[in-house]
């Protein structure tokens, strides 16, 4: 067994679903992420602008890389009723801090790579300045769909990436080239606020998600109307795909299943909460991200003109 197949049969082992391997060098959509950038729809995430040269080239992370190994890590779980109603929560949400359950795997795997002569196992998972999607189509394990999100055959696209950047010079898998959306627009017809301009182009300012999780401040009434009872993140999109709807399946992981108190439907939950009940219910969980001030906001939004009912997605 090689060095990569080695590896790669670790991952699996960590109860990654997919493992591939790329290298660092620049990615095709520049001139894309530049056009993004400048029309203003990633809103107030000035973070990516900041990092914008290290996604165009992701050799700029770690210059001594010579591969990337990206992995998919799966957090599907099948809604139940309860889910379908305001205050409705994002399924990668329910459990743990995706960020630190995927990282300490991610951990261990960059650990059997020092262990087999790497001195350089860098590891990210949606944090840092790592083209996620790009780098896993390059790695052979699917392409980016209409929704902007990566679509794996057989898979679907509830899932985290993960990436450890090194400098062990390992077999690279082939580019997955193919577009399986096809004529499917599903996504960007579902999507409440019209978020999805067109084909793979977002406006990250109408998107249910990153209003609850990334914007300060109000949210507009005309958006905040079309929420669908999300109170934190959205699956809408991801819901649709006829992708996931004929394969995803339950996550292996029991992190990512629903072992925490989340949320309640009394819309005045939040508002008679202290940062101090806050704080203990929500440290280490992905809700601590907007805060009790944000949650409080995402509440009167998801409850603004409807009493908590059975919602369609």
């Amino acid at each position: 067994m090689t060095l990569t197949e080695r590896v790669k049969a670790r991952a699996q082992e960590l109860e990654f679903i997919a493992c591939g391997i790329t290298h660092p060098g620049p990615t095709a959509h520049a001139d894309e992420l530049d056009a993004w950038l400048k029309n203003g729809y990633a809103g107030t995430m000035r973070y990516l602008h900041r990092q914008a040269d290290r996604r165009k080239d992701p050799a700029l992370i770690a210059p001594e890389a010579r591969s990337v190994v990206v992995v998919l890590d799966n957090y599907f779980t099948r809604d139940e009723e309860s889910d379908l109603e305001a205050p409705r929560i994002a399924k990668y949400a329910r459990g743990e801090d995706y960020h630190r359950v995927t990282m300490d795997r991610l951990g261990t795997l960059a650990e059997f790579l020092k262990e087999n002569g790497a001195r350089l196992a860098r590891s990210y998972a949606d944090a840092g300045p790592v083209p996620e999607r790009e780098l896993a189509q390059r790695a052979g394990l699917g392409w980016i769909g209409k929704n902007t999100m990566l679509v794996s055959p057989g898979i679907g696209s509830f899932f985290f990436i993960g990436s450890i950047f090194t400098d062990l010079d390992l077999d690279l898998d082939v580019p997955f080239e193919l577009d399986r959306c096809g004529s499917c627009t599903r996504c960007i017809e579902a999507c409440p606020t019209g978020a999805l301009l067109q084909p793979r182009l977002l406006d990250a300012t109408r998107c249910i998600s990153y209003l609850t999780i990334e914007q300060k401040g109000p949210i507009a009434e005309e958006l905040a109307r079309e929420f669908r009872g999300y109170v934190f993140g959205c699956d809408i999109c991801n819901d649709v795909c006829p992708w996931n709807v004929r394969f995803a399946s339950e996550t292996a992981v029991p992190e990512f299943r629903a072992t925490r108190p989340v949320v309640e439907s009394d819309p005045n939950f939040f508002e008679t909460m202290s940062e101090e009940e806050f704080i203990r219910r929500y440290d280490g969980s992905p809700l601590e991200r907007a805060g009790l001030e944000g949650m409080r906001r995402n509440y009167r939004a998801a409850f603004s003109d409807r009493e908590p009912r059975l919602l369609p997605k």
